[in-house]
């Protein structure tokens, strides 16, 4: 049960941050794409928006695939992870820690369930298990 459990959680989160990245790149699921991402990344005092819109994206796209599919879990969590540090710093701490208010309680649950599923391994329905 341990294992339906964990692929669920890898599910949901992973998939999400594939569309959140998409968002970025490729500008689907109502996202604006690398030069819109870029602007505001631009916007909120980023060097390089574009750049950094790129890398964002990649992160989150490859980060959440390999979440998925529970393969090299701990680089995948840790590109998630970072990913939702850069976005706590640059746009929610500001606004304390409630979502409710833009605060970073959402980036910090994103954080914590990445790191537990990197710690407690993605579980038996994941790729990491059968060749590690």
């Amino acid at each position: 049960m341990i294992g339906l459990g964990l692929l669920i959680i890898r599910i949901v989160l992973g998939l999400t941050f594939v569309g959140h990245g998409a968002q970025k790149l490729f500008g689907w699921f109502g996202g604006y794409g690398i030069k819109g991402t870029g602007g505001y990344f631009s916007s909120i005092g980023m060097k390089h928006g574009t750049f950094m819109a790129i890398m964002a994206g990649l992160s989150e796209l490859i980060g959440g695939l390999l979440f998925t599919v529970g393969f090299l879990t701990p680089l995948a969590a840790l590109l998630i992870v970072i990913t939702m540090l850069v976005a706590i710093e640059k746009v929610h701490n500001k606004n304390g820690f409630w979502v409710t208010s833009g605060g970073y309680e959402y980036n910090l649950l994103i954080i914590a369930v990445a790191v537990g599923v990197a710690v407690m391994g993605p579980g038996i329905y994941a790729i990491d298990p059968m060749i590690f």
